[in-house]
């Protein structure tokens, strides 16, 4: 059992070192009990994510349903490819396109906050920097040489990379990226950078779990139904041992 146990540490040491490099991950937040946090944040998936990435696993009348959006402002505003409200969100670029655009087909996001994290998500979103040697001029902190375009320079603005020195072994000083500033201001403040990508990262990690919006709101009565049933059952005991003690 010890030997699994180290195994496994081990394991999941080599992934978290692996996901997020030597940069430092942001703290997302998350909570899923904001609904106006994770409306604002399928605005955001809807319109800047949803046109290369789908998301099959999840559909939008449950999303509607969850989120307490009305069926008919999902279909009017947040529906863009004649889906119906039963289907699941999938995108109209055919895959092949896809990779003759991109050189990759754009994974489906359905569970990526769940195989990233959502830390890593938030700070991946905010780490864009500009790199002409890019086939989309940019680059990122925590996913280098990503072949994705920044779809969200409009909100943040345009960032460039920041270095410092560092010491090898052996003494000598070598320059290494330390993270990014602001060039160009973009159409958001930081702070409401900070607080678009939040909300985002809020739906995303609920899209990657629906289901614990409910286990969360039953988990509550299911302990109340516990404790009450705990009182009358030390009653019944006390009842049924009076004759004997």
């Amino acid at each position: 059992m010890k030997k699994i146990i180290v195994i496994l540490s081990v394991l999941f040491s080599m992934q978290a070192l692996a996901s997020s490099g030597s940069i430092h991950l942001e703290t997302a937040k998350v909570d899923l009990n904001d609904k106006a946090s994770l409306q604002r944040g399928a605005k955001y998936f809807m319109n800047y994510c949803l046109s290369c990435h789908s998301a099959k696993q999840l559909r939008y009348s449950r999303m509607a349903d969850d989120l307490a959006i009305p069926h008919e402002l999902v279909e009017q505003n947040l529906m863009f490819v004649g889906d119906k409200i039963m289907d699941g969100m999938t995108i109209s670029m055919r895959p092949e396109d896809a990779a003759n655009w991109f050189g990759v087909n754009p994974p489906d996001l359905s569970l990526i906050a769940r195989s990233r994290g959502s830390d890593w998500l938030y700070t991946y979103l905010k780490s864009f920097y500009l790199d002409e040697s890019r086939p989309f001029g940019v680059n990122n902190l925590v996913f280098p040489d990503v072949g994705m375009p920044h779809v969200l320079a409009d909100l943040q603005g345009l960032q460039r990379a920041t270095y410092k020195d560092e010491e090898d072994s052996t003494g000598n000083l070598h320059s290494v990226l330390s993270g990014v500033e602001v060039v160009q201001a973009g159409q958001m403040t930081a702070d409401e950078y900070d607080q678009a990508m939040h909300d985002l990262v809020n739906f995303m990690t609920y899209m990657g779990e629906p289901a614990k919006l409910e286990r969360d709101r039953l988990g509550g009565k299911v302990l109340a139904f516990i404790f009450l049933m705990i009182i009358i059952f030390y009653f019944l005991k006390k009842e049924y041992w009076k004759d004997i003690h």
